[in-house]
């Protein structure tokens, strides 16, 4: 009997096919500016590429941006599209820039489970550069979202 539970088990446990095996996302988009890898590489640092390109996050305060408190407005660091308003930024203690919103219509929103559970990611809506994720725990008193962006993704641009 003890054989046949073993056996059951390993069969259950090699013919599982999890959420985390499956990294494909929901739909693919053809963004307004498309450039090739090699054009992407060319006008993008190393860091920026595996950020913005390779969907990669950078280390937990490691972004100027992060502590940045002037007005202004974030822009992606790939296109320039404007994605956040400084008023929108608060400290939520992440590590990363965060945002209570986005600018409609300029934030494109995806699913992704490469951490083995569903996160909705986000990308320039302009040329579907990876920005960060987006979580339900930000501040209450506003939109309750909290927008965690790779400061690597934006460029600040001050209000003057």
């Amino acid at each position: 009997m003890n054989k046949l539970l073993i056996a059951f088990a390993l069969v259950l446990c090699f013919n599982c096919n999890s959420i985390a095996q499956k990294k494909t996302k929901e739909t693919t988009k053809i963004y307004k500016i498309t450039k090739t890898v090699a054009e992407w590489k060319a006008q993008l640092t190393a860091k920026e590429f595996y950020v913005l390109r390779q969907a990669g996050t950078e280390r937990a305060l490691s972004s100027p941006l992060n502590i940045e408190n002037g007005e202004g407005i974030y822009v992606c660091k790939g296109c320039e599209t404007p994605l956040f308003k400084s008023e929108h930024k608060y400290d939520s203690g992440s590590g990363w820039p965060s945002f209570d919103r986005e600018i409609k219509g300029n934030v494109d929103f995806s699913t992704d489970y490469d951490l083995g559970y569903a996160r909705t990611e986000e990308h320039c809506a302009t040329c579907g550069g990876h920005l960060g994720h987006v979580f339900g725990d930000g501040p209450k008193a506003t939109t309750g979202k909290r927008h965690c962006i790779n400061g690597m993704s934006l460029k600040f641009i001050p209000s003057n």
